[in-house]
């Protein structure tokens, strides 16, 4: 294999490994979104499965949601026959909120978090953010092994994989500080009353 092929593999290998990470954090955001802090935030109902004529649906896709006051959420559903299937999604979840519907609308009144239950979503949040940062890890020893099994083939020059290993290594340590920061924010978030 010529020397341009052995880096294209090399190319591709941070590529993928760089793609995984930032798949790490975003989903991270997703689960930090669907973590309440007291706020209302149309996140936090979003991804609900809704029973849909038999299908789960997405909320998102079934109605539109607002947040006229910081606790206050409301659903608009785009088809008033939905209204039904859209309450009782909300009430199976685990938000722990009883909707109220006037027929056109779901409105949720969020209450107040009380210490105990911030404390629990600290805790959740941290343990979350912990999963992401061995998830990006893991992307990188994929990699390195990756880049490594390229070395011991003769396909890159040990210097080569000295240098991409740096490179690997400076993404993550990237990616894992913005994860510490996304993690320090929505705890911030969460303590704030």
């Amino acid at each position: 294999m010529s020397g341009s092929e052995g880096d294209e593999m090399v190319a591709m290998a941070v590529d993928d490994c760089r793609t995984k990470m930032r798949k790490s954090v975003g989903h991270l955001q997703e689960e930090f979104g669907a973590i309440r802090t007291g706020r209302a935030a149309p996140a936090l109902v979003e991804k609900l499965k809704v029973d849909y004529y038999g299908s789960e649906v997405p909320l998102q896709q079934l109605a539109g949601c607002s947040v006229p006051e910081p606790r206050l959420l409301v659903i608009s559903p785009y088809d008033q026959s939905s209204i039904a299937a859209i309450e009782k999604a909300v009430q199976g979840s685990d938000l722990g909120i009883n909707p109220s519907n006037d027929g056109q609308v779901i409105r949720l009144a969020f209450p107040p978090l009380t210490e105990e239950r911030r404390k629990e979503l600290v805790k959740v949040v941290k343990q979350r953010a912990e999963e992401a940062r061995v998830s990006v890890r893991n992307a990188r020893r994929q990699a390195r092994h990756d880049i490594e099994s390229l070395e011991k083939d003769g396909e890159i020059s040990r210097d080569e994989m000295d240098r991409v290993e740096k490179t690997l290594e400076k993404a993550t340590h990237e990616v894992v500080e913005e994860i510490d920061s996304l993690a320090a924010h929505k705890e911030q978030e969460l303590l704030e009353v």
